[in-house]
């Protein structure tokens, strides 16, 4: 059996750059190891998406934005940074800039659930669910995808999305750059008595750090995160003292908080591989780049990468060249993985001095922070990077 490009993995990347492939008339395979009612009706994960400008322009070119609720879509007009309990705040708002947002808080079950739509709408594009990749042979002018029970499949590209713990990249033979932070983040939706005025809070906390993400009408969505052997207790804490933990963390800020959706834990977990391409062979999303969630910007870098290689499959189609090329796949890395990584280990390095809590550290934070609040062209810098509102010629969008 042959395609033109066989994609591993039905979650958000891999389903957006299916999408991004439903007008190019190339014969496209999503495979995906889960059922099919765990792709096409996806659980709610407890996880808010944070996407930026470009990650909206991105989902609109693909006709998926349309096809999300738009009553369950929360503007984010302002963010605070605090540090522990002392004054220094670094604050981004959307007042005196010429953007309505500085990004938009949609549930990530909904996008998942709107990328499957978009795709089942094509009849170029075949996805097969319950089935596992075991290997992919490389060659020079076709791969093959070898599945569990021995069916093999040929093809001009494959395009892995499997994960951060990606199999796949394992077995093609890419290393991995992987940083245990020891850390679980939990995740839970909450309704609070006053409004959060679309307004996020980062709260890095001495021992833990805290974060608010406004949702519709006066609920948010809560992240706490923890120290691994800490995280088993809050999980298990009963309702009525997280509701308090959780109201004194704010300060009662937000009057009395209630827990209303379950509460959901991840492992803390960052990885970057050396390399996103091998022969007739790309990595895409958390495959390529698993970030820490401070930034927000991993689903943002995973819609980033693909589209980027989905142009640049579109253009030689549109030209008669080769979909798989070497040529192609190194302008696809080139174009993505020197942000990624400056991201990456930005972010990383952003985790260390705001987790810290040796005396020293916390003093040069405060420093940081007072510096980056008081002078406006690094908070512009700063506030422009997140939000990917306009195209900076440091940043090729």
């Amino acid at each position: 059996m042959k395609y033109d490009i066989v994609i591993i993995g039905g979650g958000p990347a891999g389903l957006s750059f299916a999408c991004s492939m439903i007008d190019s008339n190339l014969k496209v395979l999503l495979i995906e190891r889960s059922d099919a009612n765990s792709i096409s009706n996806p659980k709610d994960d407890g996880r808010e998406i944070a996407l930026t400008h470009l990650s909206l322009k991105i989902l609109k070119r693909i006709g998926v934005w349309e096809l999300i609720s738009q009553k369950e879509i929360s503007p984010l007009r302002e963010a605070k940074v605090f540090d522990g309990n002392s004054p220094s705040l670094l604050n981004f708002t959307v007042d005196k800039s010429s953007i309505e947002a500085l990004g938009y808080l949609v549930p990530n079950y909904l996008i998942r659930k709107a990328l499957y739509e978009r795709v089942c709408s094509s009849d170029s594009i075949e996805i097969l669910t319950d089935t596992v990749v075991d290997d992919v042979i490389k060659g020079e002018h076709s791969s093959q995808v070898c599945l569990k029970g021995g069916k093999k499949i040929e093809t001009k590209l494959v395009v892995a999305a499997d994960s951060r713990f990606s199999d796949i990249r394992r077995k093609v033979g890419i290393p991995t750059i992987m940083k245990d932070f020891s850390k679980v983040m939990i995740v839970t939706k909450m309704n609070h008595e006053l409004k959060h005025k679309n307004t996020a809070l980062e709260c890095f906390d001495y021992g833990q750090t805290i974060a608010l993400l406004p949702m519709v009408g006066n609920s948010s969505s809560i992240i706490l995160t923890v120290s691994t052997d800490k995280s088993n207790s809050i999980l298990s804490m009963d309702e009525e003292k997280f509701n308090q933990m959780i109201t004194d963390s704010f300060k009662g800020e937000f009057g009395e908080m209630k827990q209303e959706g379950v509460r959901h834990s991840y492992p803390l977990i960052a990885t970057h591989a050396e390399t996103f391409i091998s022969d007739r062979f790309a990595l895409i999303g958390d495959a390529s780049v698993g970030m820490h969630p401070v930034t927000a910007h991993g689903f943002n870098l995973g819609l980033r990468g693909q589209d980027i290689l989905a142009k640049l499959v579109n253009e030689a189609l549109n030209h008669g060249q080769d979909i798989g090329s070497k040529n192609l796949l190194k302008l696809y890395e080139r174009k993505h993985i020197n942000l990624t990584r400056l991201m990456f280990f930005g972010t990383n390095g952003i985790v260390a001095l705001f987790t810290n809590d040796a005396p020293m550290v916390k003093k040069v934070r405060k420093l940081v922070l007072q510096f980056a609040e008081k002078f406006p062209p690094i908070k512009y810098l700063i506030s422009n990077h997140l939000t990917e509102a306009k195209n900076n010629k440091f940043l090729p969008f």
